[in-house]
C-alpha cells in the first residue's frame, strides 16, 4: 500500500513550496507510528472534533499519507546507501588509479629520456589535476605507451600495464559518474522525503490542535493527541535535571 499511497500523494506533497518544506526533528519511524496511533484514536471523537470545525477528511487522509512518507522515506534510506557504497568504491579505486598514475608516468619519463619529443607529451599528461584529469591521464599513457612500446620493452615494463591503465581509466569513469549522480539523486530524494514529512505533519498537526482544544479538560482524551516521543523526551529531561545536585552557592562555600 505504500508504494500505492505514494503515487497518489505524489502530486500533492511535491507541490509544497521550498520554503514550507519541513525536516523530520524525530524519528521517521516514531513518527509514522504516532500518524497512525492518531487516525485510530480520533475515530471515537468525530462527532466533537467535526462540532469543532475539523474537517474529518483531514482524518481519513492519515494513513494515506502516513504510507507515502513510509515510501518516500525507503527510497531515500535506499539512495543514500547507494551513494556510501558509491563513495566507498570510488575512494578504494582511485586512490589506486592515481598510484597506477605515477608509476607510469616515472617508468615513461626513464624510458623515453634520450626522446624529447615524448618526453614533452608526458610532461603534458602529467600537467593538471583533480580526478577527471587522472581518468583522462591513464588513457592517454595506455595510447602513448602502446604507440612507442619499444623503449618500455627495453627497460622490462609489463606491458600489460598500459591495458590496466586504460581499464581503469573506463572503470574509473563510470565509478566517479555513478557516485556524481548518485549524489544529486540523494538530495533529491531526501527533499521528496521532507515534502512527504511535511504533507503528513500537515494533518497530524490540524488533527492534534482541534483534539487538545476541545480535550482540553480531559487528560485521559488530551493524551492521545500529544506525541508520546516527546512526552518520553520530557520524562527524560525531568529525570536528569532532578538527579543533579543542586549547586552551592557562593555563600554555602565561604561558610
Amino acid at each position: 500500500m505504500s508504494n500505492q499511497d505514494y503515487q497518489a500523494m505524489l502530486e500533492h506533497f511535491t507541490a509544497i513550496p521550498a520554503d514550507d518544506v519541513k525536516s523530520p526533528i524525530i524519528p521517521v519511524d516514531v513518527y509514522l507510528q504516532e500518524a497512525e496511533n492518531l487516525y485510530h484514536w480520533s475515530q471515537d471523537d468525530e462527532a466533537i472534533l467535526t462540532g469543532a470545525g475539523l474537517d474529518w477528511a483531514m482524518v481519513g487522509q492519515l494513513p494515506v499519507r502516513a504510507g507515502a512518507l513510509r515510501e518516500a522515506q525507503s527510497l531515500w534510506f535506499k539512495q543514500r546507501f547507494s551513494r556510501e557504497d558509491a563513495a566507498k568504491q570510488w575512494q578504494a579505486a582511485s586512490e589506486q588509479g592515481y598510484e597506477l598514475r605515477d608509476q607510469l608516468l616515472h617508468s615513461f619519463r626513464y624510458a623515453y629520456r634520450k626522446q624529447a619529443d615524448i618526453l614533452g607529451r608526458i610532461a603534458a599528461i602529467a600537467d593538471g589535476s583533480g580526478h577527471a584529469d587522472m581518468i583522462q591521464d591513464l588513457n592517454d599513457i595506455a595510447v602513448l605507451g602502446q604507440a612507442h612500446h619499444e623503449p618500455l620493452t627495453n627497460i622490462n615494463l609489463d606491458l600489460a600495464e598500459l591495458q590496466n591503465a586504460a581499464d581503469a581509466a573506463a572503470q574509473l569513469s563510470d565509478l566517479l559518474a555513478r557516485a556524481t549522480i548518485d549524489r544529486q539523486d540523494n538530495t533529491r530524494t531526501r527533499i521528496i522525503r521532507d515534502q512527504a514529512y511535511t504533507h503528513l505533519k500537515d494533518a497530524v498537526d490540524e488533527v492534534r490542535a482541534c483534539g487538545q482544544y476541545v480535550f482540553n479538560r480531559n487528560d485521559v482524551r488530551m493524551k492521545g493527541y500529544t506525541s508520546q516521543y516527546y512526552r518520553k523526551q520530557s520524562g527524560k529531561s525531568k529525570s536528569v535535571a532532578a538527579a543533579k545536585p543542586a549547586s552551592t552557592s557562593t555563600a554555602d562555600a565561604i561558610n
